[in-house]
């Protein structure tokens, strides 16, 4: 199980934090949020330009990385054959920062990397506008939780973990988590 470090953090009904502590060098990381064929071995392949403005293709195809799994029926598309939508470059400050809108608008990823030593503190933020963004911001904690256990499995050469049993289970605690977080 995950240390509680690892969960996201919710600063609001619209945002959500994770920080992870990922093998370097920066650029090696940068290159994982970047390239279309690393970023596809751990969250989804597609074009990204990187520059203001760029255009970013989510190629989401869920078999190639939890091959033999069934998802929920809401994801069965997810799985296979994949979806695929736009984003827009927000920010674009290689090596170190990586803004862009996913899909509409209204949802909105930030990374930011940081050397520390021989590691790289990655800092993951979603914001999301409107009320349809925000009941799917636990949907979005529990997805880039596991996308981000990927890369690091793929940065540290160990097996990938599962995904949507775990999936469906995070979403549930992040539920609970999300409730307690905005009662603060």
């Amino acid at each position: 199980m995950k240390s509680k470090d690892d969960y996201a953090q919710f600063s609001g009904p619209a945002e959500l934090r994770i920080v992870r502590t990922l093998p370097g060098p920066i650029e090696r990381v940068w290159e994982y949020l970047t390239d279309p064929v690393k970023r596809a071995r751990w969250f989804c392949g597609g074009l990204l330009e990187q520059k203001a403005g760029g255009k970013v293709v989510f190629h989401m195809v869920h078999k190639n990385i939890a091959p033999g799994e069934k998802p929920p029926a809401k994801y069965a598309q997810v799985q296979d054959p994949g979806v695929s939508f736009e984003g827009r470059v927000l920010k674009c400050e290689p090596p170190r920062l990586l803004v862009y809108t996913f899909g509409s608008d209204d949802s909105e990823v930030t990374f930011e990397l940081t050397p520390k030593g021989k590691d790289v503190v990655l800092v993951l933020t979603h914001r999301t506008r409107g009320a349809e963004e925000e009941r799917e911001l636990t949907n979005y904690a529990s997805g880039w939780h596991i996308h981000l256990d990927h890369l690091v499995a793929q940065l540290t050469g160990s097996p990938r973990p599962g995904f949507w049993s775990l999936h469906t289970k995070l979403v549930s605690e992040y539920e609970k988590l999300r409730a307690a977080q905005l009662k603060r």
